[in-house]
This record gives C-alpha cells, sequence and structure tokens, in this order.
C-alpha cells in the first residue's frame, strides 16, 4: 500500500512523503520539481542534500538543494539554470503523484515529474515532462540528474565487446569535457564497464557522456545500489554529441544523468523522457569488471 503524506524536511515547512512501506522518497514542496530524498524507510538518503541551501526559497540565483532535479538539455548557462526556487503543485491520484512547476517565464518552458512507486518492491517510475507553452517551436531534451551521496561510485556498462579483424565498425561513443582528465584516479577504465568514484579530498570536476545501448546505470555506495534503467530510441538524436548516460563529480556529490531524444517541442506539445529506479541492499563493493559482473549484473538482470 502506497502512503502519501505531507511532512517538513531540511528547513522546509511543506513537503511530501511517499512510501510503500519498504522505500521512501520525499518531494518539496516550496521549490522545485526537486525529489530531495530517495532511500529504504529508516535508512540514509541516496541523495546528497546541500545543507546551505536546504530550506531556502525564493530568490533569482539557482541553488543545487541535491536531490533529483529536472532540466532540458543542451546544458546553457542561462535557459538551464531557470532558478527553481517557487513553489510547485504536489498531486496524489490512485497512487500516482504529480510534481509540476509554474511555466518558466524565460522559456514557456513548464516541467512535471510523475511518479508511480512499485507498492511490493524497491522500485519507482519517474517520468519527466516538458510541455511547449511559448507560441514558437522549441528545441530540447528532458534531462534527468539525480544527486548522489558522497563516497559512491558510478557503473557505466559498455556494448558487448568483440575481436579484430572481425568487428571493422564502432559501436559505441564516449563524450568527453574540456576539463576531463582521464588519467584522473577517480577513473577504472574496465572493458565492459566505466566506474567513476567519487572522492571528498578532490574537487576538480569530471564528466562523462557515453552512448549506452543497455539502457541502464548505477551508483553504489555503502551497500546500496541504485539503478536507473531508461529506453533507448538508436535511430533519435541525442544531445552531448549523443549522450543517452552521463556521469559529474566533485568533491561533494556525483550525479547520475540520463538524457531523452533531442527535437523540436511544438507549441503546447510536450517531450517525455522515463526512468525506473530500483534500489537494492547488502550489495558487494566494486573495483573492476569482475566485481560488477558478481555483485551488480544479477542484481540489474533481476528486475522486471
Amino acid at each position: 500500500m502506497i502512503e502519501f503524506k505531507e511532512v517538513s524536511y531540511g528547513g522546509w515547512s511543506t513537503c511530501y512523503q511517499v512510501s510503500n512501506g519498504i522505500i521512501d522518497l520525499i518531494i518539496t514542496g516550496e521549490v522545485g520539481p526537486r525529489i530531495i530524498r530517495l532511500g529504504f524507510n529508516d535508512g540514509p538518503n541516496q541523495f546528497c542534500n546541500v545543507d546551505e541551501d536546504l530550506g531556502k526559497t525564493g530568490g533569482d540565483e539557482w541553488l543545487m538543494y541535491g536531490g533529483h532535479r529536472f532540466w532540458h538539455a543542451p546544458e546553457d548557462e542561462v535557459r538551464t539554470y531557470y532558478p527553481d526556487n517557487v513553489p510547485v503543485t504536489v498531486e496524489e491520484n490512485n497512487g500516482i503523484v504529480t510534481i509540476t512547476q509554474p511555466t518558466e517565464t524565460t522559456t514557456g518552458l513548464q516541467k512535471q515529474i510523475i511518479l508511480t512507486m512499485n507498492p511490493d518492491s524497491a522500485q519507482v517510475k519517474v517520468t519527466h515532462k516538458l510541455t511547449n507553452h511559448s507560441p514558437f517551436a522549441i528545441t530540447c531534451a528532458p534531462w534527468a540528474l539525480s544527486v548522489m551521496r558522497p563516497g559512491g561510485k558510478a557503473i557505466l556498462p559498455l556494448p558487448p565487446r568483440g575481436s579484430h579483424p572481425e568487428d571493422l565498425l564502432p559501436v559505441n561513443s564516449l563524450i568527453m569535457w574540456s576539463y576531463d582528465d582521464m588519467s584522473d584516479p577517480r577513473w577504472t577504465w574496465g572493458k565492459r564497464f566505466i566506474l567513476l568514484s567519487q572522492d571528498v579530498n578532490n574537487a576538480q570536476p569530471q564528466k562523462l557522456g557515453a552512448s549506452i545501448p543497455d539502457g541502464w546505470v548505477a551508483h553504489l555506495n555503502d551497500g546500496v545500489l541504485f539503478v536507473k534503467q531508461f529506453d533507448i530510441f538508436p535511430e533519435a538524436t541525442y544531445p552531448d554529441m549523443g549522450s543517452h548516460g552521463e556521469v559529474f563529480t566533485n568533491d561533494y556529490m556525483l550525479e547520475l544523468e540520463t538524457v531523452g531524444v533531442l527535437g523540436p517541442i511544438e507549441p503546447e506539445s510536450s517531450a517525455e523522457h522515463t526512468e525506473t529506479w530500483n534500489l537494492f541492499q547488502g550489495v558487494g563493493a566494486v573495483s573492476n569488471d569482475a566485481d560488477v559482473e558478481a555483485n551488480v549484473l544479477p542484481k540489474v538482470e533481476s528486475i522486471k
């Protein structure tokens, strides 16, 4: 049974908790759309919270806050960073929770996050809906970013490997940013997986985008595995040189990101991007491909 109730959290008096008795999440009502907490009941928050931002409202400056947020890609220092500092509408109907942001005054775009929690497992379906209320088409893509708490490790799967000279054509892309350093020890480059560790003592940002035909990315922290699944449309155009998923880290968090299809959204039309979240407990640590194959892949393959 899904329980939905109003709660206070992090200095905000109006938040909303959704729980099935196994996991719970908390939605901010005074800013957003943001999902500020996700975790097992009475367990630690798997999302990062930025303490100096918690409880704040209003103002023209975009704030990190933490948690899970919804942007539109490609990244732009003005359009993307529209402040989500005003109240949102949070409605529950038959276990489905819809979070609606007021239309952005500078873009004409309106964000909605629609949550459907599985009543019997640690699973949540999260749909990101971007509606264009402007008088002209806007080309962008829904972009879903989960800000994970420090100390964890992101896992990006690579497509099945082949051999030379039998396999002559490329099978995937890796996208890098100008500030990336591939020699940074937080990266682990495997044959089947790429790992990125978060380090509270290393403030240098690192980011990587990738085409991910398997349609999942994951994050492991202290035995708790967070898996995001998402649909891939091979013939579609994606932002950031074809990224399906991206990871970013600095000294206080790690972001696990997925990106929807890039294209024009016509006036009064919408684009959607859906993730399915799953949490697992008691998962062994990973430091290489063999660890991922032993500890993570069986969990991913068990998802229904």
